[in-house]
């Protein structure tokens, strides 16, 4: 019993992380990556889809994507749907394919950039101590039912909050790789 919500708190904390991962590269760094485009949605034939299913995001170089769409007359629509992403970007259309340029980020916006990444690994953090949480909420009802005794809620306690601290510590790398990344110029 014990074995088996510990797993399930380990299980819930790695998912955790990795969708702090997930967020984090989201945000944008300077350099081109496919994945800044994830979140934009386009309206394709009546129906909100995501733009790597209307079209084909490619890296350029180091400071521009490409998106090829499937269907040529997409192209107005795709590029509405780019600058109302709200990511700061400005498409320019060149025949069939659409380029978009990122601008150099400033100081400013980087430090701006470091307190959001800031705020999503606390975001992650709560989330596996809510985990921690629930867990030893289980064994505290095990060891009132009397399925376990007092010594073993307390070493399950530990071993939870051993968990815990690794994924806390893993957070705690993903947040300084990122905040190094968007600190270099």
């Amino acid at each position: 019993m014990i074995d088996e919500i510990a797993r399930d708190a380990d299980s819930r904390m790695n998912k955790s992380v990795e969708s702090l991962n997930q967020d984090l590269h989201k945000i944008r760094t300077g350099r081109a990556h496919t994945s800044l485009l994830d979140q934009v949605t386009v309206d394709y034939y009546g129906s909100e889809v995501p733009l790597n299913q209307a079209a084909s995001v490619a890296v350029a170089d180091s400071r521009t994507l490409t998106v090829t769409p499937f269907d040529k007359s997409m192209i107005a629509t795709i590029e509405k749907a780019i600058m109302e992403s709200n990511l700061g970007l400005t498409p320019n259309s060149a025949g069939q394919i659409i380029r978009i340029p990122l601008p150099p980020l400033t100081e400013e916006r980087r430090r701006d950039l470091v307190k959001v990444v800031r705020g999503e690994g606390e975001q992650a953090k709560v989330a596996v101590r809510n985990i921690r949480r629930d867990a030893n909420g289980d064994f505290k009802q095990l060891l009132k039912e009397k399925e376990i005794t007092e010594d073993e809620a307390k070493q399950a306690e530990d071993r939870i909050q051993k968990l815990t601290d690794k994924h806390i510590q893993a957070i705690d790398e993903l947040l300084a790789a990122k905040e190094e990344e968007l600190m270099s110029v």
